[in-house]
Parts: structure tokens; C-alpha cells; sequence
């Protein structure tokens, strides 16, 4: 694959995590190397659980510096832009996927919304997007509206291909993280594919789409380059399309 330069700063997901794994890592590491002076016995687990917490946070870093883009780009890839789609990002954060579609567009547009977490994503906010949107060369071709995913602010059937990467788990009850589903479902054209990349609740996306009515409903594991740390944190994308109207 070739690497794409960005010229935007997509920030840390979930930062808070990082940086507990890089400390507790380090103190386990730290705690290590004084026990092998003052209580050897002691210092053999610590440095395990050292090398435990580094290499999550090493999994971590790579993911959301560099991991998540290469991914994004092969599942962009299997979705066949043409060019000319109408595409919403649901939860765009700070802009990755929204410039990444962007990039692929001709005569189509994207819109991202998005409540601006810093949260659940280092820095975020509406004008950091439109400023990656900026020094990326796409701005014209994106639309940045703060809203809610459980009521998107869209009409029924208006965009060909909805994506959402790791947005719709923040959503803490599972009847909302539905209603967040449904809505992804209601404003997809009849034709439109939808691709949802999350590390929690994605056999209950798939579960809800097939309720709904979705054809060629998938799920898989997006692999080790989307681990948030080790394989229990590792992100999985769910897919689906919608029958075109007879």
C-alpha cells in the first residue's frame, strides 16, 4: 500500500488510556529494576507486568497514530467510491476517516457530525476538523455539523454510504447505541452501504441491522494494526447495504 502524507493532526484516541498504559508500564518497569537490588524475588513479575503495560501502550500508540489510517484506507477501498456519493461520518472526531472519504470524492460531498468529546478523543473539536479539512485541500467537498448520532440532523435516504469508526460504543446504554444504529439506517439511501468500525458492541450493530432489514450484513476483526492495546481491544467492522427500491 502507499502511504498517504497527512498534513492534518488527527490527535490521541481515548488519551486517557494511553497514558495509563505508558505509566503503569513504566512503574512496573522502574519497580523492576529496584527490586533486582534491594528484593530480587520481587522483581522478575514486575517486570512482566512492565512489559505488559509497555507493549499495550506501544499496541496503542501505533494504532491511533498510524494503524487505524493504513486500515481505513483498505476498508474505503472494498466500499468502491466512485466519486460522486453523498457520505456522512457519524462521530467524525477530529476528521481521520472524514478527509480519508474525502479524498476519494470528485462531485460528491461528505458531512461529519459529531458532539466534540476531548474525552474520547484528544483536542477534539469542530474547529480542529474544519482546520485538518483545511491543510488536507479538502474543505470544499466537507460539511462539519455538531449533532447527535441518536438524532442525526439529516432527512430520511440522504446519503449513499454511512461510516463510523469507533464513535457509536461512547454511547453508554445499548438502547441508545440501537437508536444511534437505526438512525445510521433511516438517513441511508435505498442502494447505500453502511461500514462500522468499533471495538465494543458490534455483534449487537450487526444483530440491529439484520432487524432492520439490511442485506449482506458482515462482521469481522480489523486485525492487529486496530488493537487499542492486545487483541481484547481490538476493533471490529461491521458492514451492510440496503435493498434499492424495486
Amino acid at each position: 500500500m502507499v502511504s498517504i502524507e497527512r498534513r492534518g493532526d488527527y490527535g490521541y484516541d481515548a488519551p486517557y488510556a494511553l497514558v495509563a498504559f505508558a505509566v503503569v508500564g513504566a512503574l512496573c518497569l522502574l519497580g523492576a529494576l529496584a527490586s533486582w537490588i534491594l528484593r530480587p524475588p520481587a522483581a522478575l513479575p514486575l517486570a512482566l507486568y512492565g512489559a505488559f503495560f509497555a507493549a499495550n501502550a506501544t499496541s496503542f500508540f501505533y494504532t491511533t497514530r498510524s494503524g487505524k489510517f493504513l486500515v481505513w484506507e483498505d476498508i474505503l477501498n472494498e466500499l468502491r467510491i466512485r466519486g460522486d456519493e453523498r457520505v456522512l461520518d457519524m462521530g467524525c472526531g477530529r476528521g481521520a476517516v472524514l478527509v480519508a472519504v474525502a479524498r476519494r470524492l470528485k462531485t460528491g460531498r461528505i458531512a461529519g457530525v459529531d458532539l466534540w468529546s476531548s474525552r474520547d478523543q484528544s483536542g477534539n473539536s469542530r474547529a480542529v476538523t474544519q482546520r485538518n479539512a483545511t491543510l488536507e485541500r479538502v474543505q470544499d467537498l466537507v460539511a462539519i455539523t455538531t449533532g447527535d448520532m441518536r438524532a442525526l440532523p439529516f432527512g430520511d435516504a440522504t446519503f449513499d454510504i454511512v461510516v463510523s469508526s469507533l464513535a457509536i460504543h461512547n454511547i453508554r446504554s445499548e438502547a441508545d447505541r440501537r437508536q444511534a444504529i437505526a438512525e445510521a439506517w433511516r438517513v441511508l439511501k435505498p442502494g447505500g452501504r453502511l461500514a462500522i468500525a468499533d471495538i465494543r458492541a458490534t455483534a449487537m450493530y450487526a444483530r440491529t441491522l439484520t432487524e432492520l432489514g439490511a442485506g449482506r450484513v458482515t462482521r469481522r476483526g480489523l486485525g492487529w494494526r486496530f488493537w487499542y492495546g492486545n487483541p481484547m481491544a481490538g476493533t471490529s467492522l461491521v458492514k451492510a447495504e440496503k435493498a434499492p427500491l424495486q
